[in-house]
C-alpha cells in the first residue's frame, strides 16, 4: 500500500511574498487522494529545480533547505507506518493531521473529567457486586482532588484529555503532597486512580501517549500498629458500666481473636458457624473486600463473645450492628479509659490477630495468610514481625541444643 504513497514538493507561485521568495509545499497522494500542507520552508523561484522537485545541488541554499525536505519526506512514511501499527483508516487528510499534529475538534473537546465521571458511575453501578463501597468513595475523591488542582492551577472549570502530560501529573503530585497534605501513600493511591482514567483513554485511543510514562512514584512500607500481649489481656479483663463502651471492647476484642475485618464481623449470622467432624466450631464465610472464602477456627476468647449477645439480636445475627464511624470514635475513648497509648481501630485489631494471636503462637504464615483471606502471602508477610517473646523462646532453644552438643 505504501507503493500508492507519494510525497511532491512544489511552488505555489501565487502565494509570492514581496521579498520574491516563495514557499514550498508538499503535497501528499495516497490511493488517488490528496492532501496539502505548507512546509514551512521559503526558496527564491529561480533556485528550485521542478524536475528534483528541491532546490539546485549547486545553489547556496541547497544544503540548508534539501536535507529538510528529506526529513519531511522520511516523517510522512513513518506517520504513515505509525497509523498503519495502530489500525487506524488512512487517507491523505488523516496522513497530514497526524504529521501535524492536529486534532480533531470532539477530541480536542473529550474532557478529562467527563471521562472520570462516567467511570465512576460504572464502579457505583456495580456496588456491592462487584466493588466495596469505599472503592466508589475514593475514585469520587480522587475526581474532586483533580477538579480542585484545575481550578487553582489552570484556573479553569474543566481540562481536556489530549492535554494531560507529564508536567500535570507531576504538578498534581506536589499539590497532593504541598497544598493537600497527603503523605506519600495517599498521593500515590491518588495517582493511582487517575492512572486507571488515563488507562482507559489509550484503550479507546483518545490520547496516543502516556503521560505516566516516566513518573515513577512506589508505596512505603508502614510499620503497621498491633496490641501487645499485656494490652489485649488489659483491654479483655476491663470491664465498661457503659454499655456502648463495652460493646464496642467486646467487637474489637472479637476482631482481635478472629482476624475478620470489621465489615465482615457485622454480617455474620448463625449460618456461618459450622462445626466439623470433630466437634470444632468454625466461622465460615466470605471477605466483602476481595470475594476470598475464609475459614477461622473460633478461639475460645471468640466464641464467648458470641455467646454474650445470643439470643438478643434480631435476624439471626451474631453480633450487634454499629457504624464503623462510631465503632472508631469510642474506640479512642476505651483505649484513653484502659491507658492504652496506641489509635485502636477495626485494622489495628485485625494486626493483632496477625501478629500477637496467631504468629508470635507459632502458627504458620501460610495458615495466617488463609485464615486473613489475603490472595498473596507477600501480603501476609507485612505482618510477620518477629516479638521480641519470640526471639528470645527461640534463641533458648538454639543455647538449649548448643549445650547438649
Amino acid at each position: 500500500m505504501l507503493d500508492h504513497l507519494i510525497t511532491h514538493f512544489y511552488l505555489p507561485k501565487n502565494k509570492r511574498l514581496k521579498s520574491g521568495e516563495v514557499p514550498v509545499y508538499c503535497r501528499i497522494t495516497l490511493n488517488g487522494n490528496r492532501a496539502t500542507f505548507s512546509t514551512g520552508i521559503y526558496v527564491y523561484e529561480d533556485c528550485w529545480n521542478a524536475k528534483i522537485k528541491q532546490v539546485h545541488p549547486t545553489d547556496a541554499s541547497a544544503h540548508l533547505v534539501n536535507p529538510r525536505l528529506f526529513k519531511i519526506q522520511e516523517k510522512v512514511q513513518q506517520t504513515y507506518f505509525k497509523l498503519e501499527s495502530l489500525n487506524k483508516e488512512i487517507t491523505a487528510a488523516t496522513l497530514v493531521d497526524n504529521l501535524l499534529n492536529r486534532k480533531k475538534k470532539e477530541e480536542k473537546a473529550r474532557s478529562l473529567f467527563a471521562l472520570f465521571e462516567n467511570h465512576n458511575k460504572k464502579v457505583k453501578s456495580l456496588v456491592p457486586a462487584e466493588y466495596a463501597p469505599g472503592t466508589y468513595e475514593r475514585y469520587c475523591t480522587s475526581l474532586k482532588h483533580i477538579r480542585d488542582f484545575v481550578k487553582i492551577k489552570y484556573k479553569a472549570n474543566d481540562y481536556a484529555l489530549v492535554d494531560v502530560n507529564h508536567e500535570f501529573i507531576t504538578e498534581f503530585d506536589y499539590y497532593l503532597r504541598a497544598t493537600r497534605k497527603c503523605n506519600n501513600n495517599s498521593t500515590v493511591k491518588y495517582l493511582k486512580n487517575f492512572k486507571k482514567i488515563i488507562r482507559i483513554a489509550l484503550a479507546n485511543n483518545w490520547i496516543e501517549k502516556d503521560p505516566f510514562v516516566n513518573y515513577k512514584n512506589k508505596l512505603e512500607k508502614v510499620d503497621r500498629g498491633y496490641l501487645t500481649v499485656d494490652e489485649l489481656n488489659k483491654l479483655c479483663q476491663k470491664h465498661f458500666t457503659i454499655i456502648r463502651l463495652e460493646l464496642v471492647k467486646d467487637l474489637f476484642v472479637f476482631q482481635c481473636f478472629t482476624g475478620l475485618a470489621y465489615v465482615d464481623t457485622q454480617k455474620l449470622t448463625e449460618e456461618h458457624l459450622v462445626k466439623d467432624e470433630n466437634g470444632i466450631m468454625w466461622i465460615r464465610t466470605r471477605r466483602k473486600k476481595t470475594d476470598i472464602a475464609i475459614n477461622i477456627p473460633l478461639l475460645p476468647k471468640a466464641a464467648e463473645i458470641i455467646n454474650r449477645y445470643k439470643g438478643s439480636i434480631k435476624n439471626g445475627q451474631l453480633l450487634p450492628k454499629l457504624s464503623n464511624q462510631k465503632m472508631n470514635a469510642y474506640l479512642k475513648e476505651i483505649a484513653d479509659l484502659c491507658g492504652i497509648e496506641k489509635n485502636l481501630s477495626s485494622h489495628l485489631a485485625r494486626h493483632t490477630f496477625a501478629t500477637v494471636v496467631t504468629l508470635a503462637n507459632g502458627v504458620s504464615i501460610e495458615s495466617v495468610s488463609k485464615m486473613l483471606g489475603h490472595t498473596n502471602l507477600n501480603t501476609t508477610k507485612i505482618y510477620a514481625r518477629m516479638l521480641d517473646s519470640r526471639v528470645l523462646e527461640e534463641m533458648q532453644l538454639l543455647t538449649k541444643k548448643l549445650q547438649d552438643k
